[in-house]
């Protein structure tokens, strides 16, 4: 005890801040030295170059070593892959619905319109939008090295996928392999763990050099990107997780609802999914009335893989970019985010800065200029804590249709707010 209160006061005040903090103030900094340098403030732009450099570096080892051992990670009895296959599937339907609704909103909205920044010449050149077919068409890749190598995410992803499934299939022969990704996958999240240390020194240089170059209003959308992943974020909730319960579930919404507020408010200040794992199965369990064998299941894998306020937010980010740097996408182009988003989400939901990841990964795929990740890694901590409690909601909703699709979801416990209300879902059976 008394040896972590030295290590404490030994790291001294920037030491102990939070990172979310770090970058903030790195972000605030940033804006005051480029307000101060103006068009000067180009000589630190390449400490963000760096940091934009180290992000670009984890991409490919990170979604591939990721996502090898999330799907090897399944459990293979009969059940419990039934169980496993309907999660997952509900998981990345919703994720899906919720990037169309940040792109739909962002498109509404045009956070990003006005700003007219300079796209880079490497950007621009990227910027060529493939048709729809052939995007489907390139989703197997012919040579996975050289779609590792290439960095083509898209390609990765299936590879990965596929490369999952088959070790699976494999049983003991596969334990080896398995465990070596596993190692991998580990070593990828500690040198993700690292590099995001260097985000507040990074996110300084660039905002810097964006504020000595375009002046202090850059600032004023950043609210309004704020005001439209929020709105988003209750749509998504109160809309459409309330509609599946109801339509599809054939469940009164109502308690859904009343039964978020416990873990929507600890997920909206702890910003951590896994960290508010006990308040969500406490809830499912006692107030919605799901099995302790779903809840156990399907909560934890939802904590991993579940990203919808995440998914939303990028749709919502990534129009911002396009628009604050005048690009415009195609079809097509909306399409590849979509698909990218979802099924990255299985792979980087459990790594630090998983949103800056993401991100990063959809600004690489659509030839988005990377400059952009700085201007948003700000506000980050801020819709953080919004896109987290959309990702707890998405979890108790799942765990309900599953619960209920399997019989194990006491409906007596669910409807009551009342008499059984606290009681568990063993105790009202």
């Amino acid at each position: 005890m008394e040896q972590a209160q030295v290590k404490k006061s030994q790291a001294g005040f920037w030491g102990n801040l939070a990172l979310w903090k770090k970058i903030l103030v790195g972000m605030v900094l940033g804006v005051i030295a480029g307000s101060i340098l103006g068009p000067d403030a180009e000589v630190l732009k390449p400490i963000g170059t760096l940091f934009i450099n180290a992000i670009k570096m984890l991409i490919v080892p990170l979604v591939f070593c990721s996502l090898v051992v999330g799907v090897t990670s399944m459990q293979d009895t009969r059940k419990m892959g039934r169980i496993g296959v309907k999660s997952v599937a509900i998981y990345l339907g919703t994720t899906a619905v919720a990037i169309s609704i940040g792109l739909g909103l962002a498109t509404l909205l045009t956070p990003g319109e006005g700003l007219n920044m300079a796209a880079t010449a490497a950007a621009s050149e990227a910027k060529e939008a493939p048709t729809l077919v052939q995007t489907i068409l390139n989703l197997v890749p012919k040579n996975p090295i050289s779609a590792l190598a290439a960095g083509n995410i898209l390609q990765i992803i299936v590879f990965a996928l596929g490369l999952g499934v088959a070790l699976n299939l494999c049983g003991e022969k596969a334990k080896p392999a398995i465990a070596v990704f596993d190692s991998l996958a580990e070593a990828m999240y500690k040198l993700t763990e690292l590099v995001m240390k260097l985000a507040p020194y990074g996110i300084f240089g660039l905002m810097a050099w964006v504020a000595g170059k375009y002046g202090l209003d850059i600032l004023l959308p950043l609210f309004k990107v704020i005001a439209v992943a929020y709105i988003g974020s209750l749509l998504h909730v109160l809309v459409f997780y309330s509609g599946v319960i109801k339509f599809v579930g054939r469940l009164n919404p109502i308690p859904y609802i009343k039964g978020l507020v416990n873990p929507a408010a600890v997920a909206f200040t702890t910003t951590s999914s896994s960290g508010t794992l006990p308040a969500t199965i406490k809830c499912a369990r006692e107030e919605m009335g799901v099995s302790k064998g779903i809840s156990s299941f399907v909560l934890p894998l939802g904590a991993t893989i579940n990203m919808d306020g995440t998914a939303l937010y990028q749709g919502v980010a990534a129009l911002f970019v396009a628009q604050a740097f005048g690009i415009d996408l195609a079809f097509a182009d909306y399409l590849t985010i979509i698909l990218t988003a979802t099924l990255a989400s299985i792979g980087t939901a459990g790594v630090p800065g998983a949103g800056l990841i993401m991100l990063s990964l959809v600004l690489t795929t659509v030839g988005l200029p990377m400059e952009g990740l700085a201007i948003i890694a700000g506000i980050d901590r801020i819709l953080d804590m919004a896109r987290t409690s959309v990702n707890v909601c998405g979890d108790l909703m799942v765990s309900i249709l599953v619960g209920r699709s399997e019989n194990e979801l006491d409906t007596e416990v669910y409807n009551n707010t009342g008499e059984v209300y606290g009681r568990t879902s063993e105790e009202a059976a």
